[in-house]
């Protein structure tokens, strides 16, 4: 959690702790406790206001988790490509600063939504949820999030998604599961990215971070990839595919991505 760093109050959340705010005033005496208690459980009663949005229209919400670096967009772009002739998607940008990965996005074709978080080292459900305000969820199937950054943080922060996706590049080293228990623990999914570069970094094990990940009683499911090659690129569209349908079946709706195949060139065809 953010118990020194102090970036617990965001911009998207600071209006509860401003003067007049639910969180302004506290008991006497215990002022950080109870400030830092409000805050979560107010980002987690916004985190389920945004997570009845997407179940309400049928939209897959995936939190995209790294340490800076790890591939995420380059994640994205592949998936993107692959994907946006069968289903809609967008994409919400978590940064520090600028706009360079939500136009990295949008040069692909599909919205992208750029939270620059300031100070701030991971999104919040406030944020997520003034950026949902501006995405028509309705013409939507998936909206990936791509928090910031940091193998800290985001972990302790629900924002409203399905599914915690947690990258773990060859170059960060494979002990990285033992290093950050509580982002791995948090994990839906791992993601060991930029697998084309194991033949160079022969150091790194994906058994061993495998293993790593298991001693944490995590059963997430670890896959390797690589956005640049494409090499087990299938293997995650498979995933995300089964998830739709999964979503789509809970809300009785009807899917047809529970017919689909995907070639070895990655795309999706009917």
């Amino acid at each position: 959690m953010c118990d020194t760093c102090g970036c617990n109050v965001t911009h998207g959340n600071a209006h509860l702790v401003q003067p007049g705010g639910r969180l302004s005033k506290t008991k006497s005496g215990h002022e950080a406790i109870d400030v830092l208690h409000g805050l979560l459980q107010a980002n987690n009663d916004t985190a389920v206001h945004n997570r009845e949005h997407f179940n309400k229209h049928g939209v897959l919400a995936i939190n995209l988790m790294s340490s800076p670096g790890a591939g995420k967009t380059s994640l994205l772009e592949a998936t993107i490509d692959a994907l946006k002739d069968e289903f809609s998607i967008a994409v919400i940008e978590g940064d520090l600063e600028t706009e360079n990965d939500a136009g990295r996005i949008r040069t692909h074709g599909v919205p992208a939504i750029q939270i620059t978080t300031g100070s701030a080292c991971h999104l919040d459900a406030h944020m997520v949820h003034d950026a949902l305000h501006e995405l028509d969820l309705q013409k939507l199937d998936i909206v990936f999030i791509e928090n910031v950054g940091n193998l800290v943080c985001p972990a302790g922060f629900d924002l409203g998604q399905h599914y915690n996706v947690t990258l773990l590049s060859v170059p960060e080293g494979d002990d990285k599961p033992a290093k950050y228990p509580v982002m791995f623990r948090a994990a839906d999914l791992v993601l060991l990215s930029k697998s084309d570069l194991l033949p160079v970094l022969d150091d790194f094990n994906p058994d061993n971070a495998r293993r790593h990940l298991r001693e944490l009683a995590s059963s997430a499911p670890v896959l390797e990839l690589s956005s640049k090659n494409g090499a087990g690129m299938n293997q995650w569209l498979r995933w995300l595919l089964d998830e739709i349908a999964t979503l789509e079946h809970r809300s009785g709706a009807l899917n047809p991505a529970t017919e689909t195949d995907i070639p070895s060139n990655g795309r999706v065809s009917q």
